[in-house]
This record gives structure tokens, sequence and C-alpha cells, in this order.
């Protein structure tokens, strides 16, 4: 008897903080269903939060136990880490992870500049779930790699278990009271919220793209793998199938 042997499109794999709750459960529901998502976790955030050179050695084992399961690229998803170094610092990591895995590496920064990049997005509104001083960290990041923050908020969530309980809803109220029609996007950072179940009432309601740290890194990964599916409920930016990154700092 001949069997055929049942193998994915492809397979992506995900290095999320050891307190993360949305990306497996997103990932699940939102990636084509032949395409397989496989996860690590490790210490970054909380009582285990560091700089990023020091998180470094951590990433690399995540990223080499990964390469085991045959991935065709690998995500470091956790949008404050990835941006806590600033623009160089990240670059710098993802370089280190393709030297240890051999494929491509992604990070949740990444993911959303090559977002914006392909949405033609330098005039933004950003919001982040957490409190004034690691949001500052990402603006920061943000001005460096290039952008231009016309209004930004940090809502100011406790922790943990206020990021993911949070129901959509703030999201979508929070991005509409900072509405501007001179925007060229709106940018809701963190990959453990609810914010990507808004995503295409927001673009209804304000006229303009809307990126989220989980749908740009679930869109990011599928092109890095050589895919083109659009992702449906994930808004305009999945119907584009060629990401454009260009250099946002000389």
């Amino acid at each position: 008897m001949t069997y055929q042997q049942i193998v994915p499109r492809a397979r992506i794999g995900f290095i999320i903080p050891s307190s993360n709750r949305m990306v497996e459960p997103q990932a699940r529901r939102f990636l084509p269903a032949d395409v397989e998502p496989h996860f690590t976790r490790i210490g970054m955030t909380n009582r285990h939060k560091a700089p990023l050179d020091q998180l470094l050695p951590r990433i690399l084992l995540a990223t080499e136990l990964l390469a085991d399961s045959q991935v065709d690229v690998t995500v470091l998803q956790c949008t404050g880490t990835s941006m806590s170094g600033g623009v160089e610092a990240e670059r710098a990591v993802l370089r280190e992870m393709e030297k240890v895995s051999g494929k491509p590496a992604l990070s949740a920064a990444s993911a959303v500049t090559s977002a914006l990049t392909t949405l033609d997005a330098n005039k933004l509104v950003f919001i982040s779930e957490t409190k004034q001083d690691d949001h500052n960290k990402k603006v920061k990041f943000l001005r460096e790699a290039g952008y231009t923050l016309l209004a930004d908020k940090a809502v100011g969530l406790q922790g943990t278990d206020e990021y993911c309980s949070m129901p959509p809803q703030l999201w979508f109220d929070t991005a509409v009271a900072l509405r501007r029609d001179d925007a060229d996007a709106y940018f809701i950072s963190c990959a453990n919220i609810h914010s990507i179940d808004v995503i295409e009432a927001l673009e209804k309601e304000l006229g303009k793209p809307v990126v989220t740290s989980n749908q740009a890194s679930f869109w990011r990964a599928l092109r890095m793998a050589g895919l083109k599916d659009e992702l449906p409920a994930l808004g305009s930016l999945t119907k584009h199938m060629a990401p454009r990154d260009l250099p946002k700092v000389a």
C-alpha cells in the first residue's frame, strides 16, 4: 500500500514570552489551516524582563530548538522586547537568529515596519497597552525607524491579566478617540491583546489601514515562507502579496 505524506505548506516558529496567552489561539484562528504554527516560550517579560542583549542567548536557544521542527520562518513575537534596544539592535538579533537556524527570521518590530512600509504609511497614530515608560521605548523605536507620530497613547494596563482580558472594544474606542484624518495608518502594539478582532471595523470607521502586532507577523511570516494567502478578517494589509522592505534608516 502506498501512503500519501501529510506535509503542511509551511511551518512558522514563534518565540513568545512565557506570559503570552494570545499568539497561540490567534495563530490557530487566523493562519491558513495547512500552515502549521510551532511555539517556544522563553522568559522575557515581567520578572524575566532584561535588556535585549542579555535576552539574546535565550532567544538563540529557542531559535535553535524551533529549527529542529523544520520551521520555514522563526518569529520573535514580542513587540516590546524586539523594539526595546532600538532599530540596529533588533536587526542584529535577527541576523544572529538566521545564523543559528539557517532560515529567515522575523520579529514583531520588523513585521510592523514591513507592514507600514508596504502600506506607504509614515504618519501614524500609535497605541500601546503598557504604562508610559515602556510606551516611550516603543515611541523611540518608531521615531528612530523614521515614522512621524501624529498622536500616541499609552493605555496603561497593569500587566498580563489585564492585557488578555480587556475586550476588543477598548482598542476600537481608543483608536477612534485618537482619530487623525491626516494619518496614513493606525498601529496598535502588543502581541498579548485582543486588538486583532477589531481591525476590519476600525478600518471601516477610520478609512485608514490598521496594523497590529500579531496581524503584521502572521502576514509577514506567510510572505517570507513564500505564501500569498489573504487572511480573512485581518484588514487591508493582508491583501498585499509582496512586502516592500525599504530601509527607513540610512
